[in-house]
């Protein structure tokens, strides 16, 4: 572990949508002409990725 750590490899997993993806992905689901299992087909990703994805931006906007 601590030598993958010195070497910058000690990661979790990736995140299916880059931080760009997820704003947009948002902005279309305020714009509420999609449906989150539409969105999750649109954007490759899992319905509950969708959910999460809205519950960070909400969370943030607060």
């Amino acid at each position: 572990m601590k030598v993958a750590k010195a070497k910058g490899r000690l990661r979790g997993k990736q995140p299916k949508l880059n931080p760009r993806q997820e704003a947009h992905l948002v902005a279309l689901h305020a714009a509420g002409e999609h449906t989150s299992a539409e969105l999750a087909e649109l954007f490759g990703v899992a319905r509950s990725t969708v959910y999460r994805a809205v519950g960070r931006a909400a969370a943030a906007g607060r």
